[in-house]
């Protein structure tokens, strides 16, 4: 398996993308965004929420790139908040790997 926040930190987005995720921290309440993001009714532990977000995150973005008339910006803004506030979760060992 493939380090999330190694994934994670490969990400190249727009940059108002990830400043309007980073402003939508604040607001960020696990219990209730994983639960209408992921569709599940147990919110999952950090490392396995990351997953499925990473696999939302890619396909929010090829349609991003595709110009498909569906694409959801606010949608795309909510995981990437998800995904950041989630992997803040997961311990990592001294050399900043996940542990």
């Amino acid at each position: 398996m493939t380090d999330p926040i190694q994934l994670l930190n490969a990400l190249r987005r727009p940059r108002l993308l990830i400043r309007a995720a980073r402003f939508g921290l604040a607001d960020y309440r696990r219990d209730r965004d994983l639960t209408r993001l992921l569709g599940q009714g147990a919110v999952p532990a950090p490392a396995q929420s990351l997953d499925v977000l990473l696999e939302q995150e890619e396909a929010l973005e090829q349609t991003r790139r595709s110009g498909d008339a569906g694409y959801s910006i606010a949608r795309h803004v909510e995981v990437l908040i998800a995904l950041i506030a989630e992997s803040r979760l997961i311990p990592r060992g001294p050399d900043g790997a996940m542990g």
